[in-house]
């Protein structure tokens, strides 16, 4: 017998995938979690009905989550990752020779414990001496912390259940106070082709926090639609003008130099999207 999954996107769309093997179905004290084993994509992790990261295509979202503001800072030392407990972002975060510390504050602790079991691709790097993995909430964590991190990174999930309020203006703006005086942020913000209501609404909370405000995407095959943007705030230090050498030197599989530039130069309908 076939078995399949399908995560439903919209009403009117949907992602469905031939599984080849149950690993893990549970309820935590915060959501539906499931590690499924895909026979196209490999191993994918799903919370709530919402595929999160597959093995297959993984190291798009946090290569670029991650080395885009990380290679913009001039000497990223500290940098806090808010959700991603499955532990990839902290993978990529700890590619960076300047990062001293990287704090990863999950709320849901069987997110990482799950990860830690099945999913060592991702999750190699949660026991790095460099990293510190508190288990919190997220925003009370961010609204508590003043001027200690270079970098920020908001590796949530959709903006339902305990991750609504992490496009929330207000969160923005702690956000902003967390961060050194030229700090950086960036946060994941879904499909310019399905979301673009969500996507206008958050540009605008953070341009009234940021210097810096700028949108940049990258094709990943199973979000939906295939396209995601990241939206990323800067006190200080423009994209555009970011470390090459240090990205060059890097060790990735979608990120470069090239890509990193590319990555700003939205399709005019995007562009429109935000006015």
């Amino acid at each position: 017998m076939e078995l399949w999954y399908t995560e439903r996107q919209t009403d009117n769309l949907g992602l469905t995938l031939r599984i080849k093997e149950t690993l893990c179905v549970e309820r935590t004290a915060y959501q539906e979690l499931a590690v499924l084993d895909t026979y196209q994509y490999g191993r994918m992790l799903v919370l709530d009905g919402a595929v999160q990261i597959t093995e297959w295509d993984e190291f798009i979202y946090h290569e670029m989550i991650t080395h885009v503001p990380l290679c913009t800072h001039p000497a990223p030392r500290h940098v806090l990752v808010v959700g991603g407990g499955d532990g990839g972002t902290i993978r990529e975060t700890l590619k960076h020779a300047s990062v001293e510390r990287a704090d990863l504050v999950e709320i849901d602790e069987r997110v990482i414990q799950v990860s830690r079991q099945h999913l060592p691709f991702v999750s190699r790097s949660l026991d790095d001496p460099r990293a510190r993995v508190p288990v919190s909430d997220g925003i009370s964590f961010v609204k508590k912390t003043r001027a200690a991190y270079d970098v920020i990174l908001v590796d949530s999930t959709d903006p339902v259940g305990p991750a609504v309020g992490l496009f929330a203006p207000e969160f923005y703006a702690a956000v902003a106070r967390a961060l050194r005086r030229d700090g950086i942020f960036v946060a994941q913000c879904k499909s310019p082709y399905l979301d673009q209501g969500l996507i206008r609404q958050a540009f605008s909370h953070v341009s009234q926090v940021f210097k810096i405000p700028l949108l940049y995407t990258a094709a990943i095959p199973t979000y939906p639609s295939g396209y995601w943007c990241f939206l990323l705030g800067s006190k200080a230090h423009h994209p555009l003008q970011f470390d090459e050498p240090r990205a060059r030197a890097l060790e990735t599989r979608y990120y470069s130099p090239d890509v990193h530039r590319a990555a700003f130069a939205l399709p005019k309908f995007v562009q429109d999207s935000l006015k």
